[in-house]
């Protein structure tokens, strides 16, 4: 619909703000109110000097008759009517479907109910994110499983000894005495353990950012900097243990191998030159790995680590293990790759991993508030040995980008549903899923 085709709704909700009568404005810019009438209804179309008379009569200006609400407004609303259910939960009644023929009249005519849907679709969004990255920590964080191990192992120890006092009758003073120094150091670490797993429970509630691994603290590091290090482009190494470096010598001894291999590449592929590589071919990791004489994994690590730019679309990257375990994750709005749990197996990483050296290109959907495509790019290579004896070792990497922000047409056959795990992902007919979903509710079978 144009932009400007609902130009008589706004001419009479201007007019009936102003408390003016149909009649008395169409007498005002010389037109019958029957002719005004077929404006504001909008069979007839408007410009050149009635547009301006009106305009004047009514104390705003041309544009602000012809144009229509902010393009961000649109978009919201457009993204909140295609994620729409298609039947109410639980009842199995078809709902009604959004009159997505009307949103400019709609945004147009109530401006402040149309922000508050699209502020509810933004909060949806983000409370969706925010239960995704809670289950993913509540279900595999190793803190919180070593934790709840160690109340239960103390848990059980006092009961064993509480049995053995109330069952054995007569029990010497000296044993008697063990036993009871035993419940209350017990009693104790329990105490201690239940305080210290409540703290951190009270701490994942509130933050997202809550660090147990030396891995997650690299990634908060790397985040905290978007994933840019100039430093390196300067052939140096950034401080690790200043103002705002990495706290544990484990996460440290991790990021400098990660670092040294970072620097390496940009020394072999200047950004000058990457620049360059992607204003004529795209950010292809092919072409550039051609170009540079470099692996293609090489190629999209260094695409993903240039920083944001307006040239380009983003670039986000996932680089798993032989063991499918995620050893890397530059998360996307829309596409952030599990901290913890197992990730979903239809990912063109995983499909690398079937055929090393063979390089993996798809269009995949991810299933989020609102579906998104991103172009991937993945291949499994083997990490260069250490010595003749040393064990073969496999990396996979995969690359990814909005699919809206390139020019490429793809055929719907030809897009791949993905998820991000299986315990939030909604796609009911997965044939991946390895487990039940929280967020969908499955017929019981028999």
């Amino acid at each position: 619909m144009p932009r400007s085709a609902l130009t008589g709704t706004r001419i009479r909700e201007r007019r009936l703000l102003e408390g003016l009568k149909q009649a008395d404005l169409a007498r005002t810019v010389g037109i019958s109110p029957a002719y005004l009438n077929l404006i504001e209804h909008n069979r007839r179309r408007i410009g050149g000097k009635l547009l301006v008379d009106l305009a004047r009569a009514l104390g705003v200006e041309p544009v602000g008759l012809t144009e229509g609400a902010e393009v961000p407004l649109m978009e919201g609303l457009q993204d909140a009517a295609s994620n729409t259910p298609k039947s109410h939960a639980g009842r199995g009644k078809s709902a009604p479907e959004p009159e997505t023929g009307q949103i400019e009249e709609f945004a147009g005519r109530f401006p402040g109910w149309a922000a508050l849907v699209v502020a509810q679709r933004d909060r949806i969004i983000a409370l969706e994110r925010r239960v995704e990255a809670l289950n993913d920590r509540l279900a595999h964080d190793p803190f919180l499983s070593d934790s709840l191990h160690e109340v239960l192992s103390t848990v059980t120890a006092i009961r064993s000894t509480a049995g053995i006092l109330n069952n054995a009758g007569e029990i010497d003073r000296d044993w008697q005495a063990r036993f009871h120094r035993n419940l209350y150091e017990d009693s104790q670490r329990l105490a201690d353990g239940s305080q210290a797993l409540v703290s951190y429970l009270d701490t994942v509630g509130k933050s997202e950012d809550t660090l147990a691994s030396p891995l997650e603290e690299v990634e908060a590091w790397l985040s905290a900097r978007d994933f840019v290090l100039p430093e390196l482009e300067r052939g140096a190494m950034p401080d690790l243990q200043g103002e705002g470096g990495l706290r544990t010598a484990a996460a440290r001894q991790l990021a400098r191998k990660w670092l040294l291999r970072a620097r390496a590449e940009a020394e072999k592929m200047p950004q000058a030159m990457v620049e360059a590589i992607i204003a004529r071919h795209g950010p292809d990791p092919a072409a550039l790995a051609q170009a540079m004489g470099v692996e293609l994994a090489a190629a999209m690590r260094r695409l993903a680590s240039l920083p944001a730019s307006d040239t380009r679309p983003p670039m986000g990257l996932a680089i798993c293990d032989g063991s499918g375990a995620l050893t890397y994750r530059k998360p996307l709005d829309g596409f952030a790759p599990p901290r913890f749990g197992a990730a979903c197996p239809l990912w063109p990483l995983y499909q690398a991993l079937l055929r090393p050296l063979v390089p993996v290109k798809r269009v995949v959907e991810q299933h989020s508030q609102p579906p998104r495509r991103y172009l991937t790019y993945a291949i499994s290579q083997p990490v260069r040995p250490a010595s003749f004896e040393a064990p073969e070792v496999v990396e996979a990497t995969m690359l990814f980008m909005p699919l809206d922000g390139l020019e490429i047409s793809v055929r719907e056959e030809e897009v791949q549903g993905i998820g991000t795990s299986c315990r939030v992902c909604a796609r009911i007919d997965c044939p991946a899923r390895r487990e039940p979903s929280m967020v969908i509710e499955a017929p019981e079978e028999g």
